[in-house]
């Protein structure tokens, strides 16, 4: 795809699909704030159970509303795949994301969150061959600076280890996300982006619940349900996030190119340490704003990078 001299912020010029993956992070960073806040009383597992059933709700809701369609004639093959999919993406990323969340602060996630977009290019070169340019691996480059200059240790880290443990869970969460995400791009592109949305997280929130059957820990599941002091941040951050960024975000693979969905989508970076500050007044550093910079030129990059 070809930008040519197009401006990315001119409303006229955005196509639909441009204007899902801006609202998918929109939408994402006020879900990472009340996810922050609904952290400090609620665990990893049973804040993603929550969330997710909720999110659950919302889809059938839609497709209720929509008719359907309720069993898509998918071969055996692309069945398997969307549930893989499922489970790397939303069991086993979006627990490792609020793991991450709880360690580092809604500020350094979101800057640990830059990873993404490189690791979109990177997951879509191995699944699809589709090659690495100049330009997004410098941009890779300065994504991988961004997030070792701004991941200092701050207030908000209560261990050292917290930090490094921290890195790494976002680090890893975006990187199975992306093959999550990606795997069943095809299958996204020619089907009811609901009923994928819905199916992917009815599995997801199974598997989560058969995980904490097997560790002898199902009844901490509805830990997030009983605690009706929090509802007023669990249940907006479920819509939010979960729910109606999910349905955005997917719309954006379906409509674009993989890069450029995902720089849009890393838009959120920005959004949610501008409500970190704001909300959670969070510090803004010089070493964080730095780390900031770099990290969104080097995702920019990546996104844009064209052969």
């Amino acid at each position: 795809m070809r930008f040519g001299s197009e401006s990315l912020i001119s409303p006229a010029m955005l196509s639909p699909g441009d204007l899902y993956a801006l609202a998918a992070g929109f939408f994402w960073s006020f879900s990472v704030i009340l996810m922050r806040i609904s952290g400090f009383s609620i665990p990893p597992l049973p804040l993603t159970f929550f969330k997710s059933f909720i999110a659950i709700l919302g889809f059938v809701t839609v497709l209720l509303l929509m008719g359907g369609p309720w069993l898509p004639t998918y071969g055996a093959m692309t069945w398997l795949r969307l549930v893989i999919s499922a489970i790397l993406g939303i069991s086993i990323a979006d627990t490792m994301f609020v793991a991450a969340l709880n360690r580092l602060g809604a500020s350094l996630q979101a800057i640990a969150d830059c990873i993404y977009a490189p690791s979109v290019a990177f997951v879509g070169f191995l699944l699809f061959g589709e090659g690495l340019t100049a330009r997004e691996m410098i941009g890779g480059a300065l994504v991988v600076s961004g997030v070792f200059v701004g991941m200092v240790k701050t207030k908000e880290i209560k261990e050292p280890r917290d930090l490094v443990f921290g890195a790494l869970l976002a680090t890893g969460a975006h990187i199975i996300m992306a093959v999550g995400i990606l795997m069943v791009r095809d299958v996204i592109q020619e089907g009811s982006l609901v009923w994928i949305a819905g199916f992917r997280f009815t599995v997801a929130t199974a598997t989560l619940a058969l995980f904490a059957m097997f560790r002898g820990e199902l009844g901490s599941l509805a830990m997030a349900f009983k605690r009706r002091d929090t509802w007023k941040m669990t249940i907006p951050m479920a819509l939010l996030g979960p729910f109606l960024a999910t349905l955005f975000w997917i719309a954006g693979f379906k409509y674009l190119t993989a890069g450029r969905a995902a720089i849009y989508n890393q838009m959120s970076t920005v959004f949610i340490i501008l409500l970190a500050w704001l909300i959670l007044k969070e510090k803004m550093t010089p070493r964080k704003t730095m780390g900031v910079a770099l990290a969104i030129a080097g995702a920019a990059l990546v996104g844009l990078g064209g052969p």
